[in-house]
């Protein structure tokens, strides 16, 4: 009834030996070292580190768990366990990311050329892979984004360049870029700077990784709601992007700032220097929740539709027409709030804790779906059917629009909460049901992204 994820170091060696097989039947020799990646689960503050927000993840089990041998034969060749997922192959020197094209090896070529450029390598060593995951693919749950982390942490290992946790986590947070999503970093640094037993407060601008200690008494249980969501495959994660980055400049235009440098709306926080619960009454005060027309932009920004297409809008939503920057930054700094009210109650921990982060979570998915616009239907009922099956908060986690769910689940009632959502979700659904033993499962804070050398 429930895929426990694999808490054990046994199970990440079996794995690594799974891999290892794997690796000399498709290459003919031993792999040199190992590379990993955890995914993580964000449970709480969705869609803010890219409007310079802190959030706060813990990593999970599953990972991306990488094979690889070292040559000169100028030649990066990549296989993967997954039949689906095809061989590729590419010289060194001519590595080309295709954003219209979001295919699996491309994520991986991300990581490769974030570190080329970082280290300024005029060279890379040449590299047989191949790759292994346990994250469920376009599932909210950063397996992109592992893949990525795990790509930059072969290359360094590869070229015998050593970087610190934080580097890589910026380094690999900007080169996601590179495949057209323009995500905030939280979950590289998750990946990248998690320890085992503890979520983490990430904060940005500079990095940093404080410990959430979670309360004692309650679980947090993952599930997919099947529905898959590829970012980069789609307009719906950068379209809120681009809207934060509009609501940011005109409520800077509004308070008679010099608006063309800010971006975020964390950044206007801090030029302002004001509450998050003030930054709450200016949005009331100058935003209006209709929908702003590119006319109605440009018209207060006293720019042209060609400047607002250039110098605003991101590749992938020049289409845009209707932005809603009201709902949008409603959505931020409450949420941003939240993050911090969460952090507090792990601190003081109070006798009703379990219940305060339980209503944080739901007020949470509130926001998601009816702000921020980012749940949809098969989510929305998960969600329903997570709080009736005794969950004390649940929400949408990841980027949204399909993927997982994140409940708080008091311990007592476990078993008979994996029952019912099993029985009400996933059985009625002969789809969701062949997927459920990979879908619904208890998740504790892991570990970060390392390297295995073999011996």
């Amino acid at each position: 009834q429930c895929f426990e994820a694999p808490f054990s170091f046994l199970a990440l060696q079996l794995q690594l030996q799974k891999l290892k097989e794997a690796f000399r039947g498709k290459y003919g020799q031993m792999p040199l070292f190992f590379a990993c990646a955890p995914g993580r689960v964000n449970l709480i503050g969705e869609h803010i580190d890219y409007c310079g927000y802190a959030v706060l993840p813990m990593a999970i089990e599953q990972n991306i768990l990488a094979a690889v041998s070292v040559s000169d034969s100028k030649t990066i060749q990549l296989a993967n366990t997954e039949p689906k997922y095809k061989d590729f192959t590419v010289s060194v020197d001519g590595i080309f990311i295709d954003r219209e094209n979001p295919q699996w090896h491309y994520y991986f070529l991300c990581g490769v050329r974030g570190i080329q450029e970082h280290l300024s390598l005029s060279s890379l060593a040449g590299m047989c892979c191949m790759v292994d995951g346990t994250i469920p693919a376009s599932s909210g749950l950063s397996s992109s984004s592992a893949l990525v982390c795990c790509a930059g942490l072969v290359t360094m290992e590869a070229n015998q360049k050593p970087l610190s946790k934080v580097t890589l986590a910026e380094t690999c947070a900007k080169c996601e870029r590179y495949i057209g999503t323009e995500g905030g970093g939280m979950d590289q640094s998750i990946s990248f700077l998690a320890e085992e037993g503890t979520a983490k407060l990430i904060e940005f601008n500079p990095l940093r990784a404080t410990d959430v200690r979670l309360p004692d008494g309650a679980v947090f249980v993952i599930a997919n709601c099947c529905v898959e969501m590829n970012k980069a495959a789609s307009s719906h994660f950068n379209m809120r992007v681009v809207e934060c980055r509009i609501a940011t400049k005109m409520l800077a235009k509004a308070r008679g700032l010099d608006w063309s440098h800010l971006l975020k709306l964390g950044d206007l926080q801090k030029e302002l220097q004001v509450s998050l619960e003030q930054m709450l009454e200016l949005v009331e005060e100058v935003l209006h929740p209709e929908p702003y027309s590119r006319d109605e932009i440009c018209k207060t920004l006293g720019i042209s539709t060609e400047q607002l297409c250039e110098d605003i809008l991101s590749a992938n939503t020049q289409h845009a027409t209707d932005f809603k920057l009201y709902q949008r930054a409603r959505h931020v700094y409450g949420e941003a709030a939240r993050v911090l009210q969460f952090k507090a109650v792990c601190d003081s921990s109070p006798a009703n804790a379990v219940t305060q982060l339980g209503d944080l979570m739901n007020r949470s998915h509130a926001s998601c779906r009816d702000l921020y616009e980012c749940s949809c239907p098969e989510l929305d009922q998960l969600v329903d059917t997570c709080l009736q099956a005794g969950a004390v908060g649940s929400r949408l986690t990841g980027a949204g629009w399909g993927g997982c769910t994140v409940s708080m689940v008091p311990g007592e009632r476990l078993d008979s909460f994996l029952q019912t959502v099993r029985e009400h979700y996933y059985v009625p659904d002969a789809r969701r049901s062949a997927l459920e033993k990979q879908s619904l499962f208890v998740t504790r804070p892991g570990g970060g992204a390392a390297i295995f050398i073999e011996e």
